[in-house]
């Protein structure tokens, strides 16, 4: 099947308390890792799909999680996506070498993150 989730993240508006939140609930394995905009973690959860947290990016706004889809190929889909009807939030940025994401706003109103790993 094509296009599976990937990844998600949790942009939160108090880091420490999510972390100690989680790590408290869930046996997941949570790793701090160097961030160009800041600090950023990462959620080992064995089988199943990973994610991370972060501070949110927008001030004011409230703590939310956030899903990644895997993409071929993140500027055609970012485009087709747009011209579907979303709003891209946030068009095609790298990520620290590691990829390549874009953040859309579907029809609806639901945020969907868009993911090209580098190695893809």
């Amino acid at each position: 099947m094509g296009n599976p989730f990937v990844h998600v993240e949790l942009n939160t508006t108090d880091v420490d308390k999510a972390k100690t939140f989680y790590s408290s609930l869930f046996s997941w394995g949570l790793e701090d890792v160097p961030f160009e905009g800041g600090a950023y973690t990462m959620i080992k959860v064995g089988e199943g799909t990973g994610g991370g947290l972060m501070q949110h990016p927008i001030p004011g706004a409230p703590s939310a999680w956030l899903a990644y889809v895997g993409v071929d190929d993140i500027e055609a889909a970012t485009a087709k996506a747009k011209s579907l009807g979303a709003t891209v939030m946030k068009d095609v940025t790298e990520v620290m070498g590691a990829g390549w994401l874009s953040i859309i706003i579907d029809p609806t109103g639901a945020v969907l993150g868009l993911w090209k790993p580098k190695s893809a």
